[in-house]
C-alpha cells in the first residue's frame, strides 16, 4: 500500500477529531484573546476539512512530488461543492425565501394550533419534503433561515436546540428520497442501478414521509411551551414589496440551477447572470449569503479531497457485509464520512443484490443527520444556525445526541 494512502487516512482521522473539537477552539478564543482570531478560525467547522485538505496536498507534494499532488487535486470532482454554493445563495435570496414563507404562513394560519407552533412544524416537516423537488441543500437553507428566529434564539434551552437541529438534519437527509435527483447519496447510484423517481417513492419515499412527520411532531411538541413568546414568521417588512415578476424570475433561476445540477459550466453561468439580476433590482434584495455559502463549499471541497483517498479501506468494508449488517454498517460509517461518498463506493461493487443496494442507501440516508459531515447539506445548516447556540458554535456531541432518536425512527421505518 502506498505510504501516501496511510498518511491520508491519518489526516482524515485528524480532521474528524478536529470536527468534534470546534467548541474547544471557541473556548480557547475566549480564554486567550491575543490569539482569538486563529482559534476562531480553527473553531469554524466549515474550515476544518478545507484546512486538512490543504495539509494533505502539501504533504503529498513533499512525499510524491508537486506534479502528482496537483494531478490528484485536479482529478477530484468538485461539482457538488460548487452546486451547494450556488443553490444556497439563490435559495436564500429574499424573493425565494418570501415565497416559501408565504406558503408556510398560509398553511399555518388555517391549522388548528397556534400559528408559531404550526410554522415550526412545517419548517421541520414540509420544507424537508419539498427538498425532493428543489434538492436537499436548498431545503436546508430555507428551513434554517425560517427556523432561526423561531427556535435557534435566546430563551430556548440548549438541549432543545440540539434536539431540533438533529430532527432538521435527519429530516432533510431522508426527506429528499421521494425523487432520484434531490438527495446526494441517491443521486450517486440512481443511474448505475436504474432507480427512477417512481422506484424511490415506492421503496423509500412513503417511509421517509412517515419518519419526517413523526420526528417533526415529537420535537415540536417539546418546543411548544417555549414558542409562546416567539414571533411568527412575518411577511411584513419596511422594504419594498417584491413584484410577482421578480419573484418568478428568482424561482426560475432556482429551477434552472436544479435542472443543470450536474453541469457546473451551465449553473455557474446562470449564477453569474443571477448576481447581475440581483444588482439590477437591489431594492428588492437583502444581502446575499455569499460568505456562508463559500465556507460550506470550501468544507465540501475539502471533504472531496480527503475522502478521495479513503477508498482503500472503506470499499472492502462495504463489499464484505451482508444486507442487514450493511444497513447498520452504512448507518455508522455515514457518521464519519459523507453518505454520498459511501453510496458511490457501493455503486462500484459488481454483483450487489437488490437487497444489499436498498440496505446501503437506506442506512446512508437514515444516518445523514448524525454529524456535520454525514450529509452534504449539513454544513449549510451549521453555517446558518450556529449563532443561535452558546459560544456561537455547534458541538459535535450535542448534534449526535440530538440526532439519535430521529435517526432511530428513520432507521426503523426503512427496515420495515
Amino acid at each position: 500500500m502506498p505510504s501516501i494512502e496511510i498518511i491520508a487516512a491519518v489526516l482524515f482521522a485528524l480532521a474528524l477529531t478536529h470536527t468534534f473539537s470546534t467548541k474547544f477552539f471557541e473556548r480557547l478564543a475566549h480564554r486567550h484573546p491575543r490569539h482569538a482570531g486563529l482559534f476562531h478560525l480553527l473553531g469554524e467547522v466549515e474550515v476544518v476539512f478545507g484546512f486538512w485538505a490543504v495539509v494533505l496536498i502539501a504533504v503529498m507534494a513533499f512525499v510524491a512530488g508537486g506534479t502528482q499532488a496537483i494531478q490528484y487535486a485536479e482529478s477530484r470532482q468538485y461539482t457538488e461543492p460548487l452546486f451547494v454554493f450556488v443553490i444556497m445563495v439563490v435559495a436564500a435570496s429574499r424573493p425565494v425565501l418570501e415565497v416559501i414563507k408565504a406558503l408556510v404562513d398560509s398553511i399555518a394560519r388555517i391549522s388548528p394550533v397556534r400559528t408559531v407552533v404550526a410554522q415550526t412544524w412545517l419548517c421541520l416537516a414540509l420544507v424537508p419534503l419539498i427538498g425532493s423537488l428543489i434538492t436537499e441543500p436548498a431545503a436546508m437553507t430555507l428551513a434554517a433561515l425560517m427556523l432561526g428566529p423561531l427556535v435557534f434564539r435566546s430563551g430556548i434551552p440548549e438541549w432543545l436546540k440540539y434536539a431540533a437541529l438533529g430532527v432538521l438534519f435527519v429530516n432533510i437527509s431522508v426527506g429528499g428520497t421521494l425523487t432520484s435527483f434531490a438527495a446526494p447519496p441517491v443521486l450517486m447510484v440512481a443511474a448505475a442501478w436504474n432507480w427512477d423517481s417512481a422506484f424511490m417513492v415506492a421503496h423509500f419515499g412513503w417511509k421517509a414521509v412517515i419518519a419526517v412527520v413523526i420526528n417533526a411532531t415529537a420535537v415540536t411538541y417539546l418546543l411548544r411551551a417555549h414558542l409562546a413568546d416567539a414571533r411568527p414568521v412575518s411577511l411584513k417588512a419596511d422594504r419594498q414589496r417584491i413584484p410577482h415578476l421578480v419573484s418568478t424570475i428568482h424561482l426560475a433561476f432556482l429551477a434552472a440551477v436544479v435542472a443543470f445540477a450536474h453541469h457546473p459550466v451551465i449553473f455557474l453561468g446562470l449564477f453569474l447572470l443571477f448576481l447581475g439580476f440581483t444588482q439590477a433590482y437591489a431594492r428588492y434584495q437583502t444581502p446575499l449569503i455569499l460568505k456562508e455559502a463559500l465556507l460550506v463549499g470550501f468544507f465540501l471541497a475539502g471533504l472531496v479531497v480527503l475522502g478521495g483517498m479513503q477508498q482503500w479501506w472503506l470499499q472492502p468494508i462495504v463489499s464484505g457485509l451482508e444486507p442487514t449488517a450493511l444497513f447498520f454498517g452504512a448507518l455508522g460509517l455515514t457518521a464519519i464520512t459523507d453518505n454520498a461518498a459511501l453510496t458511490y463506493l457501493g455503486s462500484l461493487i459488481e454483483g450487489m443484490s437488490d437487497a444489499a443496494k436498498y440496505m446501503l442507501v437506506a442506512g446512508a440516508v437514515a444516518g445523514g443527520g448524525l454529524t456535520v459531515i454525514a450529509n452534504a447539506p449539513n454544513p449549510a445548516g451549521v453555517a446558518l444556525l450556529k449563532r443561535g447556540f452558546n459560544d456561537e458554535s455547534i458541538g459535535a456531541g450535542g448534534l449526535l445526541l440530538g440526532a439519535l432518536l430521529p435517526t432511530a425512527v428513520s432507521a426503523a421505518m426503512f427496515l420495515l
